[in-house]
């Protein structure tokens, strides 16, 4: 008896002793059992503070630094490498911005930018739909994926500038024809990460379904569809871009109709405007930054709420 009591007397004291070791800000286990949550320490908060400052100084630091660089070397290419009366093929950026942004054809800029943003839009609209339902049909029988995904890999790897002319003899040299060439830039990318996102839903789910005798339609709604949302928006954020290139690549071809910001680019370049043909081209790049930027802020309302990429890496 003395013997059990003595062992169970250093068990107790063992175990009161480990209990100070734990760490702080961590979860311990507690007597019996049960987990006890700690809050985290003053050093610990203040450490968390320091990287999420950091982080914020990367984010916006490390991109002005990479701008401050690129505009000292096209000052410096401008300035010293080219000579003056080769300016012409480099103007500064201050030129650029009084005799481009600032000048009489400004106005003209923003109403081009104007159409080939309806342009880019529509033909993404519609590759937007086309692509879902492409990867719908491949997602529910392994046939169907094997008939139609080689398809979409060939219709991204044809040269869309061997495509033009043929889009130009089918549809005409307008509006029809540059949100052909849109369509076709941009729907790979929906297509395949739509698809992805079908299928890699988790299998234990879709026993779960599978043991509840759901149908397909109620699998593909309230299963395989959220789960492919945050794939679904990846690839459309891509498809965003491509479809600003596919309009800008159709009003260099298709000079019919309004001018878009293409037609511009190329009327500039013929007439030796070079800070205009700067500004336009600036404009072009500016206008896919922002369509990428908004369908990026579309994914984190839609999606953001259950879903963070961050936490899946």
């Amino acid at each position: 008896m003395n013997t059990t009591t003595t062992a169970a007397g250093s068990t107790s004291a063992g175990s009161t002793s480990a209990e100070p070791d734990a760490d702080p800000g961590s979860d311990t286990p507690a007597p019996g059992g049960a987990t006890t949550v700690t809050a985290p320490t003053s050093a610990e908060t203040g450490r968390r503070r320091r990287i999420s400052a950091d982080g914020a100084l990367v984010r916006i630091g490390g991109p002005l630094v990479v701008l401050a660089a690129c505009l000292a070397l096209w000052y410096f290419v401008s300035y010293v490498v080219l000579e003056p009366a080769r300016r012409f093929l480099l103007p500064p950026p201050h030129v650029v911005i009084t005799d481009g942004f600032l000048g009489p054809n400004f106005p003209a800029m923003l109403e081009a930018l104007g159409r080939t943003t309806v342009v880019a839009l529509t033909g993404l609209a519609i590759a937007f739909v086309i692509g879902v339902v492409w990867a719908i049909l491949m997602s529910q029988e392994t046939w169907a994926e094997r008939s139609l995904f080689p398809y979409a890999v060939v219709l991204q790897c044809i040269p869309i500038l061997a495509l033009v002319p043929l889009i130009g003899f089918w549809f005409g040299f307008g509006f029809t024809a540059r949100v052909f060439v849109c369509v076709l830039i941009a729907l790979f990318p929906i297509v395949s990460n739509t698809l992805f996102g079908l299928k890699s839903v988790d299998p234990g789910l879709r026993r779960l379904f599978r043991l509840h005798h759901a149908g397909r339609l109620t699998v593909l709604r309230k299963l395989e569809a959220p789960a492919a949302l945050p794939a679904l928006f990846e690839g459309l954020r891509v498809a965003a871009g491509l479809s600003v290139v596919g309009a800008i690549v159709g009003d260099f071809f298709f000079k019919q109709g309004d001018p878009g910001i293409g037609i511009l680019i190329d009327t500039y370049r013929a007439r030796l405007q070079s800070p205009e043909l700067f500004a336009s081209i600036l404009l072009a790049s500016l206008l896919g930054v922002a369509v990428f930027l908004a369908f990026g802020l579309l994914s984190r309302k839609v999606v953001g709420r259950w879903y963070n990429a961050d936490d899946q890496r």
